[in-house]
């Protein structure tokens, strides 16, 4: 399993945390067997967690200028019409993904072009699908524009677990469809904000592939 690069320091501190506890119980309480078993059984439990959580798969991601692909894997939760109000400040097609604990937390470009825009806004930690949590959570905001002039948004979110966003987008860069251009660690949500007349080809609680799935095509 190859892992992420964001989960190496989780992981060096989630092995060195349970091994000293553990060393702690047999120190205090070396007599019982039970607890000690019952540690490293839940030590065990914690490390294929973490170890799950911060795999990193390989994607294949077949190019296409049309065509928008999932940034993350999770659950399609939202397809509506809403009204962009941090960078567009109109209206806009709307799909969510959800990002479950379990999901690969890793976050690809959509789109190939130029990122146009990227800023991080810190804000509380509701729950991913609570409806205010794509404006009043934690969540950085990446623009990218295509080669036909079009601009599409896409914003991670941090949910009531996740607590760091990591965006490598920067303004300018030279993005390029279905390559990492972030990582949220421990369940949220990403929100893609489309042109009206791009065709959506997704359905709620579909479960998308990040980096694969098509989930729009541009008008």
């Amino acid at each position: 399993m190859t892992l992420h690069k964001e989960g190496k320091a989780t992981i060096l501190i989630s092995l060195f945390g349970t091994v000293a506890i553990y060393l702690i119980i047999r120190f205090l309480l070396p007599d019982n067997d039970w607890l000690q078993v019952l540690w490293l059984a839940f030590s065990l439990f914690i490390m294929v967690t973490v170890l799950q959580f911060f795999r990193k798969p390989t994607r294949h991601t077949v190019l296409n200028s049309n065509h928008i692909i999932a940034p993350a894997d999770g659950k399609v939760v939202v397809i509506e019409e809403v009204v962009e109000t941090e960078y567009f400040k109109g209206p806009r097609r709307q799909v969510s993904i959800f990002m479950s604990p379990i999901n690969v937390h890793i976050n690809f470009f959509p789109l190939s072009g130029v990122v146009s825009y990227c800023k991080y806004h810190a804000g509380k930690y509701l729950v991913a699908w609570h409806p205010k949590s794509s404006t009043e959570n934690e969540r950085s905001t990446v623009v990218v524009k295509h080669e036909n002039g079009t601009e599409v948004l896409f914003r991670q979110i941090a949910g009531a677990m996740a607590r760091r966003i990591v965006t490598y987008a920067e303004e300018g860069q030279v993005a390029t469809q279905g390559s990492e251009f972030g990582f949220i660690k421990f369940g949220s949500r990403v929100d893609i904000f489309l042109p009206l007349d791009a065709r959506i080809l997704c359905k709620i609680d579909d479960k998308p592939v990040g980096g694969e799935t098509v989930i729009a095509e541009l008008g």
